[in-house]
């Protein structure tokens, strides 16, 4: 065995649900070990903690190569829709939780939670815009130094 992670930092940059719940849930997994976890969110990402957007966020059904259909196929009215509902009712029956209650929930255990400034300025967001658990709207450059001596995991 090689040495013990004490650290993590998580990227998490996409706003559909195969692109969140990754970073949600090893952030999850490194506080159930007593790793220290940190998220960056940044572009779309960001859905994931905005108040108003984090309910509503749907899997990417085009351009998907995991979904294994055709690009076309996804394309189709309605294909999101019937991807998201399929994929949060089997979440449910696992005991997953939602993206806000799952949010939360890592708040709670300690994880550090930031959004990324320059994508929050490009988006004309403000720190309203967001739920209680973010600590802040820091920079690339604070984030490596919240980071440091850690591991970055880009999601």
């Amino acid at each position: 065995m090689g040495d013990t992670i004490e650290k993590v930092s998580i990227i998490i940059s996409k706003g559909s649900l195969d692109g969140i719940y990754p970073g949600l849930i090893m952030a999850n997994g490194a506080r159930a070990e007593g790793i220290e976890a940190n998220l960056f969110f940044t572009f779309f990402g960001l859905d994931a903690i905005h108040r108003k957007r984090m309910e509503h966020i749907k899997v990417a059904t085009v351009g998907n190569p995991g979904m294994h259909m055709a690009t076309l196929l996804g394309a189709l009215p309605g294909m999101s829709g019937i991807a998201t509902h399929m994929m949060a009712k089997k979440m449910h029956e696992l005991e997953i939780p939602d993206i806000p209650e799952f949010v939360e929930f890592i708040g709670d255990t300690g994880a550090g939670m930031y959004a990324c400034k320059a994508s929050v300025d490009m988006f004309d967001m403000t720190e309203d815009d967001f739920v209680e658990q973010v600590q802040g709207i820091i920079t690339v450059g604070e984030f490596y130094d919240i980071a440091a001596g850690g591991e970055i995991i880009f999601t």
